[in-house]
């Protein structure tokens, strides 16, 4: 029997909080084999984004097809994609290998602020990518964006924007509420049977470089090991949690540091 394995699309984090180097420790942590393609190399630390080198089309397609056509791929989790020309080459390569489930978050902005998604390339996302998503990931800001809308308030017009992101063509659609008020940081699961809210307490720590690579991640690590789609959610949702509160561990950089992958071999 061969061994879960997931496949991480993105870009590289020179810091390594976030991007391929978060979704590699998140699926090690999980027990889950993780291979990767890389999209973007970026500069950046704690601190900020100080530049982004593009990988060609090309090239990706040479990774995804140097890994498909020897890994036994469960999941896929797709994060940045930087341009147009990167969304269609991993449309392509979907269409051609087919994996079982794809996990697509769309990565828009860092937790820095830095936009890492060229603005001519959100089309390309709606139509490309987010038809082939088993679930989207987006955070409050990311699912208004998507749809040209004002940030959603409240649980009502959450749901309803989750609704609309499911009419683009994917199964299910995780909005999460991190970036949200209140004492709870509730995530909404939303597919065609309904709507799932899934609340932890809100932790009080500036150390969340790569939250949401991490949450991304851990549902393609479930889902690459057999688990349903909200099992894997949940799972991961309780990891994530987990490697926020623990994050204060570190005293890595000068400002959002990242979060604990690793928090349950302490």
């Amino acid at each position: 029997m061969a061994t879960p394995a997931a496949l991480t699309i993105a870009g590289s984090d020179s810091s390594a909080g976030a991007g391929i180097q978060a979704d590699l420790k998140t699926f090690a942590a999980l027990g889950v084999y993780g291979a990767s393609v890389i999209t973007a190399v970026t500069a950046q630390n704690t601190t900020g984004l100080s530049g982004i080198h593009v990988v060609p089309a090309m090239f990706i397609t040479a990774q995804l097809d140097a890994v498909f056509g020897d890994i036994e791929i469960g999941a896929v989790k797709i994060g940045m994609v930087a341009e147009r020309a990167a969304i269609e080459a991993i449309a392509t390569a979907l269409k051609r290998w087919a994996p079982k489930f794809v996990v697509l978050d769309p990565v828009m902005v860092a937790t820095s602020g830095d936009r890492l998604l060229a603005a001519d390339a959100v089309d390309a996302l709606r139509m490309e990518l987010i038809p082939r998503a088993t679930i989207l990931t987006p955070n409050l800001g990311e699912a208004a964006a998507l749809l040209d809308a004002s940030l959603a308030n409240g649980e009502s017009a959450i749901e309803a924007q989750g609704r609309r992101l499911l009419a683009l063509g994917c199964r299910a659609v995780l909005i999460k509420g991190g970036h949200g008020q209140g004492s709870e940081s509730i995530d909404y699961l939303i597919d065609e049977r309904g709507s799932l809210a899934l609340a932890a307490p809100r932790i009080a720590t500036q150390n969340t470089h790569g939250t949401g690579c991490s949450l991304s991640s851990a549902i393609a690590a479930g889902l690459a090991k057999g688990e349903d789609l909200v099992t894997s959610v949940r799972n991961a949702k309780t990891f994530i949690s987990g490697a926020i509160a623990a994050a204060d561990r570190f005293s890595v950089g000068r400002g959002r540091g990242p979060v604990h992958q690793f928090h349950r071999f302490e």
